[in-house]
């Protein structure tokens, strides 16, 4: 590699922020529709060492039950296969312009075969994907009756033979040589015991340069390889710590009050703990933190947007966004995913569109209200916020982070550009209302963004009545005009966290001053 991993994303010792000034990917704080594809231009080198999986979606009709049990036939119509496990992981980054290798342990099976068709049609190299006859390949066949999942039938080989597992960690240190990152998907197999993990870290010592993920069921077990960022879900991070998280409380908070247990556990940089439904939480060493939230969907048929997250994640960050901006893009390509059934993946051009339409999604101010009380209806508590957001940096999205947290929906009203140059001066916004509508509801903690003319946010308080009203902590209550709004309407008003060090004036003189490669002094 031309430059260390370092040098283009800066150490973990930076915080979840860290990365290099002047790299256009690495100055990103919200996602705008073009950077999917200038993800994909960077084309980083990544390795998937896992547990390849082949799933199998079979969906057919039922109108009869069987003679022998009172179970349904299902006459099958269709037959679909799809890449599964950290084969899926390794799909989904190729679909976002990566340039991957697969290295993992598969049988010279049917199953086999055809998975490792699925990849190489994919462009996923397959140089390092061990077939062994002494091995069978793990599938996970769904059986469908119309759009209602039946049976599962799960086919795994957890008694894998010593000399097929020397074959896999033979082939490590070739797989990793030379990438970007390195994506550790371990799913109990078997096939990742100590052999693996001894080549692996062998591996990355010799090139500290290589990003190491791991998404595994015991991320405990993977902490000798000092990864840069272990993704465990609500249940495996219960595991590290030897607790239940209860899916009816507050499982952000809980994983959150334990950071430093997860961090030493797992011995990583940054722990990401997923949460399905509530969207991801991510924990530093330097007590930095940052939430996602979901867009569920009520499709019960759709597997892998784990795979999808952990990919987005690292592709992303190998490209050079900082960790909070991954983790937002991983969260909206696995809302792309949730959404279809079967296994599937997300591409470049999928996530493109779907921050396309998020950017179009401001609302006007009678589509809001119709909104709000759909979700006030639903007994969900709302928050309102309001600035100019014109260049978005780190002291607006941990504010934003927190505002989302004082309530169920967070409502985000932007001054309109003229209201912008009333309040900035005349050489402001930088950013016009379009974008930086873009850019805010594309953050996975805003729920709604709509735009306003008037120079106090009164007007539209009044209508929407939030439960709460979030502001900056660098006012006071008693400064706010809005305050008396609020309250009448049985509100309160929430002063957040005041982030001295970042401001928008600051980011804007620095852009201003800094010259332009070729342009006369």
């Amino acid at each position: 590699m031309a430059e260390s991993f370092q040098d283009r994303l800066g150490s973990a010792a930076d915080g979840p922020d860290g990365g290099s000034d002047g790299d256009e990917l690495s100055e990103v704080r919200g996602l705008a529709a073009w950077v999917p594809a200038a993800i994909a231009d960077r084309a980083p080198s990544i390795t998937v060492v896992g547990d390849a999986m082949l799933d199998g979606w079979w969906s057919g009709t039922i109108e009869r039950f069987c003679r022998e049990a009172p179970a349904p036939v299902v006459d099958i119509t269709r037959r679909d296969y799809a890449a599964g496990g950290a084969a899926n992981t390794a799909m989904n980054l190729a679909a976002l312009g990566a340039r991957v290798r697969m290295c993992g342990l598969i049988g010279t099976d049917d199953a086999g075969r055809r998975l490792r068709a699925i990849l190489d049609d994919a462009g996923v190299d397959t140089t390092d994907l061990v077939q062994d006859d002494r091995v069978g390949t793990t599938t996970k066949y769904r059986i469908l009756g119309g759009d209602q999942v039946m049976l599962r039938l799960d086919d795994t080989h957890d008694q894998l033979p010593g000399p097929a597992i020397s074959a896999l960690a033979a082939r490590v240190p070739h797989a990793v040589a030379g990438v970007d990152a390195v994506v550790v998907c371990d799913y109990g197999s078997g096939a990742l015991g100590d052999e693996v993990r001894a080549a692996l870290g062998t591996a990355s010592a010799i090139d500290p340069r290589i990003l190491i993920v791991v998404d595994a069921h015991d991320t405990a077990a993977w902490s000798e390889l000092n990864p840069h960022l272990v993704t465990p879900n609500a249940g495996e991070a219960a595991q590290v710590l030897a607790t239940r998280l209860d899916p009816r409380s507050d499982r952000a908070a809980a994983v959150t009050a334990r950071r430093a247990e997860l961090l030493a556990a797992t011995n990583a940089a940054a722990v990401v703990v997923t949460l399905d439904r509530d969207g991801t939480v991510l924990l530093t060493r330097d007590g930095g933190g940052h939430r996602t939230w979901a867009r569920p969907a009520t499709e019960k048929q759709a597997s892998g947007a784990g795979d999808t997250f952990v990919a987005s994640l690292t592709v992303a960050r190998a490209a050079g966004l900082p960790l909070t901006t991954s983790l937002d893009l991983a969260q909206a390509a696995a809302d792309v995913v949730v959404h279809r059934p079967g296994t599937s993946v997300c591409t470049t051009a999928d996530l493109t569109r779907h921050l396309q339409q998020v950017a179009d999604t401001a609302l006007s101010t009678a589509d809001l209200l119709r909104r709000v009380e759909e979700d006030r209806a639903a007994g969900r508590r709302i928050v309102l916020t309001n600035g100019c957001f014109d260049v978005l940096h780190r002291g607006h999205t941990r504010y934003l982070n927190q505002a989302k947290q004082l309530g169920d929906i967070l409502v985000v009203a932007l001054n309109d550009d003229d209201g912008v140059r009333r309040l900035k001066g005349p050489d402001r916004p930088i950013n016009p209302i379009a974008d930086r509508a873009g850019i805010i509801a594309s953050l996975s903690c805003v729920d709604y963004v709509t735009v306003f003319d008037t120079d106090t946010l009164v007007p539209l308080i009044e209508l929407l009545r939030p439960d709460v009203y979030a502001k900056g902590g660098d006012y006071t209550a008693q400064m706010l005009e809005e305050t008396p709004a609020v309250e009448a309407c049985g509100g309160r008003v929430s002063i957040l966290d005041y982030v001295p060090e970042r401001s928008t004036a600051a980011v804007v003189r620095r852009i201003r001053s800094t010259p332009v490669p070729g342009d006369a002094p």
